[in-house]
C-alpha cells in the first residue's frame, strides 16, 4: 500500500488531541446552557468567557472584543456586509484586492448589486499588494478597506501592518481576513490598526464549525442574527460552548509552539519548493521569502491540475491545487491569473501545504512522487509534445 501523506492543512487540519480533551466533558457532563440563570448554566457561561478570554490574548485583543462565529466564511460576511451597513451615510466605497478569499470576493460583489462601488486592487507576481496602492484608492467615500493577512492559495504575506497604518490615517475601517494567518503566524490586531478581523478554528487544528469575528472597541456592526440576544445581542443564537474550548486550547497551542514549528515547517517547505522547482517548465508561486511557513504552491506547464491530484490520491498523498472551497470548479484559479500566469499555466498549480504531523520523509516521498506524476502526465500530454518543440513561459 502506498504511503500516505497529508499534504493539504491549508484546507483543514485534524484535530489537536488538546482541543479534543478539551472538548470532551461538554459532550456529556457540562452541557448546561450558558443563558440559564442556575448554577449548572453559569458553569457554562464562565467556561465560555474563559475561552473567550484565551482567544483574546493570542490575537492582542480584548475578551469584549471576541465574538463567536461559525468560521471564517460567516466573519467575512458580517465583516462587510456589517460594515456596508454601518457605514452607508457616510459613502458608498470599499476597497480590496483581486486575490482575497471568495467569502469576501462573493460577498463584495453582492454589495455591488445593492448600489455599493468595490475597488478591487491588482497584485504583483508575488501576489503582493502595495500599500501605496492602498492609499490612493481612498476616496472622501471608502468606508472598509479588506485586504487579507495570508492567501490561502499561494502563502504570500502582505504588508498588512502598513495598510492599518494608512486605513487608520484615513479614519476607513478596515478587515482582515486572517483565516490563513492565525495560529500559523504572529497576529496583533492592534500592531495591525484593524478593526475587524476573522478566523476559523479548523485552520490552527481546532474544530470546524467555530471561528470567531473581532470587533474593536467602538466600532459596533448591525447584528448578523437576531433572537434571543447573545453575543452582546449580535449574533443570538445558543453558544457552541464545546467548540469555543476547543478553539481556545488549540489556539493556545499553536500560539505557545510557534515560533519552533514555523522553523521546522520553513525548512521542509523549501526543500520541497527547491526540489520541485528543478522540474523543467515549473515555477514556484507567491513569494518565496513573506509566506506562510507550511506552504508550497507550484505551477507545472503542460499538466491539469484535476489529473495532477487524482493520480497523487492514488500514491496517498492529499493534495489541492488551489482553494478547497473551490476545487470542484475547472476554472483556473482568480489569485493565479491575478499574479499574471496564462491560463493555460495556472490550470496545471498545486499547492502542498505542510502541518505539524508532516516529516522529513513524508516530503522526501512528496519530491519522490510527484517529479513521478508530472513527468508521466506530460508524456500523455499533445499539449506538452507541441510545447517540447518550443517552449511557451513567461518570466
Amino acid at each position: 500500500m502506498s504511503k500516505l501523506v497529508y499534504a493539504d492543512h491549508a484546507a483543514t487540519t485534524p484535530l489537536s488531541p488538546k482541543a479534543r480533551d478539551a472538548m470532551k466533558p461538554y459532550f456529556s457532563l457540562r452541557f448546561g446552557n450558558p443563558s440559564s440563570l442556575y448554577a449548572f448554566g453559569q458553569e457554562a457561561r464562565t467556561d465560555l468567557e474563559q475561552a473567550r478570554a484565551v482567544i483574546a490574548r493570542c490575537i492582542g485583543a480584548q475578551p469584549g472584543e471576541v465574538l463567536f462565529t461559525s468560521g471564517g466564511t460567516e466573519g467575512d460576511n458580517w465583516a462587510l456586509k456589517g460594515a456596508a451597513e454601518l457605514r452607508k451615510s457616510r459613502g458608498k466605497h470599499i476597497i480590496t484586492t483581486a486575490i482575497e478569499h471568495h467569502a469576501v470576493l462573493h460577498t463584495a460583489q453582492f454589495l455591488e448589486k445593492q448600489g455599493f462601488e468595490v475597488t478591487y486592487l491588482p497584485v504583483d507576481q508575488l501576489g503582493r499588494v502595495d500599500p501605496e496602492q492602498v492609499k490612493a484608492a481612498i476616496r472622501p467615500d471608502t468606508i472598509l478597506i479588506s485586504v487579507m493577512a495570508a492567501n490561502n492559495e499561494i502563502g504570500t504575506i502582505e504588508p498588512i501592518a502598513a495598510i492599518g497604518a494608512i486605513a487608520k490615517e484615513a479614519g476607513v475601517l478596515f478587515h482582515v481576513d486572517a483565516v490563513q494567518a492565525v495560529g500559523h503566524m504572529p497576529v496583533d490586531v492592534k500592531e495591525w490598526n484593524c478593526d475587524l478581523l476573522t478566523f476559523s478554528a479548523h485552520k490552527f487544528y481546532g474544530p470546524r464549525g467555530i471561528g470567531g469575528l473581532y470587533m474593536r472597541r467602538g466600532v459596533r456592526l448591525p447584528p448578523l442574527i437576531h433572537g434571543g440576544g447573545q453575543e452582546k445581542g449580535l449574533r443570538s443564537g445558543t453558544e457552541n460552548v464545546a467548540g469555543a474550548g476547543g478553539r481556545a486550547a488549540a489556539l493556545q497551542e499553536a500560539v505557545g509552539e510557534m515560533a519552533a514549528e514555523a522553523q521546522r515547517l520553513i525548512a521542509l517547505r523549501d526543500k520541497l519548493l527547491d526540489g520541485l522547482s528543478r522540474l523543467s517548465c515549473t515555477k514556484v508561486t507567491g513569494d518565496r521569502e513573506n509566506r506562510l511557513p507550511g506552504t508550497a504552491s507550484l505551477v507545472f506547464e503542460g499538466v491539469e491540475g484535476e489529473a495532477l491530484l487524482l493520480h497523487l490520491d492514488a500514491r496517498g498523498i492529499r493534495a489541492s491545487s488551489g482553494s478547497a472551497c473551490s476545487s470542484a470548479s475547472l476554472d483556473p484559479s482568480h489569485v493565479l491569473l491575478a499574479i499574471g500566469l496564462p491560463h493555460e499555466v495556472a490550470h496545471g498549480s498545486l499547492r502542498l501545504s505542510l502541518g505539524r504531523e508532516t516529516t522529513e520523509a513524508d516530503v522526501d516521498y512528496l519530491l519522490e512522487q510527484v517529479p513521478e506524476v508530472v513527468n508521466y502526465l506530460r508524456e500523455m500530454s499533445p499539449v506538452w509534445d507541441a510545447k517540447a518543440q518550443k517552449p511557451v513561459w513567461y518570466d
